[in-house]
């Protein structure tokens, strides 16, 4: 999906319940057990390319910023504490925790829940540069580890092109990306409405930045080629 315009984990595009994810093998004794903290399709579509076995569980939290909060630090204090909320509850196990804000002059920017509301967001955002704040955080609750906690925030700026009012109009019916914030999909035909996507992380806007994953995962100890 796109970067940055997702939803999060009260999206509902997920079972609120913990579920295995696609994949062939359950952890061995020497793979560490790996829990997706999200509810999100997405995060979990792009967890799934690792070929990681892993589970998903959503955390249940109150998302909304903190007064003064800049859009970053809104971003990493609330993947750390999806992470953290599932790492109490079970037992020791690699937990990602992933959140990501939009802005626009500095405003966050949500989902527009509506089509009258995603035109309005749209007609904002044309021409202009979005910025997108995606959060990455992995637990290590295993005992005795080394790092028990790595933080990184992925900054993703996107321009959208300047299109008429018809054009965003025919986008958001075919669509209809109500759901996301920012009312597009860059994994869809929202990649026809954007001019460019700037980031060292092209997964980052989709919601997980599996860049930085990776490097997390490999400094926990994770193998993926089997050496």
């Amino acid at each position: 999906m796109i970067a940055g315009f997702i939803p999060d984990s009260h999206s509902g595009l997920a079972s609120l319940s913990p579920s295995p994810a696609h994949s062939p093998a359950m952890p061995s004794q020497h793979s560490p057990r790996l829990i997706l903290a999200s509810g999100s399709a997405y995060r979990r579509e792009l967890l799934a390319r690792l070929r990681l076995p892993f589970e998903v569980i959503p955390p249940d939290l109150d998302e909304t910023p903190v007064a003064g909060e800049t859009p970053p630090d809104t971003a990493l204090r609330l993947c750390q504490a999806k992470a953290e909320a599932i790492a109490h509850q079970v037992g020791p196990a690699l937990v990602i925790g992933s959140d990501q804000v939009a802005t626009l002059d500095g405003e966050h920017i949500g989902k527009p829940g509506t089509h009258a509301r995603a035109l309005e967001q749209l007609k904002k955002m044309r021409n202009r540069d979005v910025i997108f704040h995606t959060a990455l955080c992995l637990l290590d609750s295993r005992h005795g580890a080394e790092q028990r906690l790595q933080l990184a925030n992925i900054r993703t700026v996107v321009r959208l092109r300047n299109l008429p009012d018809h054009e965003l109009d025919a986008y958001l019916r075919i669509e209809q990306p109500y759901d996301c914030a920012g009312s597009a999909k860059n994994e869809g035909l929202g990649i026809a409405i954007l001019a460019s996507i700037d980031s060292h992380d092209p997964t980052a806007l989709t919601g997980l930045p599996l860049i930085e994953l990776t490097g997390m995962l490999r400094r926990a100890g994770v193998t993926f080629f089997g050496g």
